[in-house]
């Protein structure tokens, strides 16, 4: 069975991995989220630097935060590459809550300097 995106989601559906459904298909998809998955890959380990060696707090809060949003990309290209929706809708709530944490931090950065 053929998925929205042109992914094969019979063999994942029956228990098989990523890589065997998409065996051998190669379509644009394939390609498109292999790509996303590399850049994303290549920028956690940046952020992950910055996390590390940051000078300052918001440097490190800012590179945690971000981290955190690379997972809810790729949670989102996983999602693409197997044909469930459901998983959008985990991204799109994690994304959420991420940025009530960057507004709670953003709060706190601009208070410090009062009394």
């Amino acid at each position: 069975m053929t998925g929205i995106i042109g992914v094969d989601t019979s063999a994942s559906l029956a228990g098989a991995s990523l890589a065997e459904a998409s065996a051998g298909s190669g379509t644009l998809v394939d390609w498109f989220v292999t790509g996303v998955f590399l850049v994303l890959a290549g920028a956690m380990i940046l952020t992950t630097a910055r996390l590390l060696w940051g000078p300052t707090l918001p440097d490190r809060v800012v590179a945690l935060d971000l981290l955190a949003y690379f997972v809810a990309g790729a949670i989102a290209a996983y999602a693409i590459a197997t044909g469930r929706p459901v998983l959008v809708d985990v991204a799109v709530v994690l994304a959420l809550i991420l940025f009530v944490g960057t507004a709670a931090f953003a709060l706190y950065v601009a208070r410090r300097g009062r009394p």
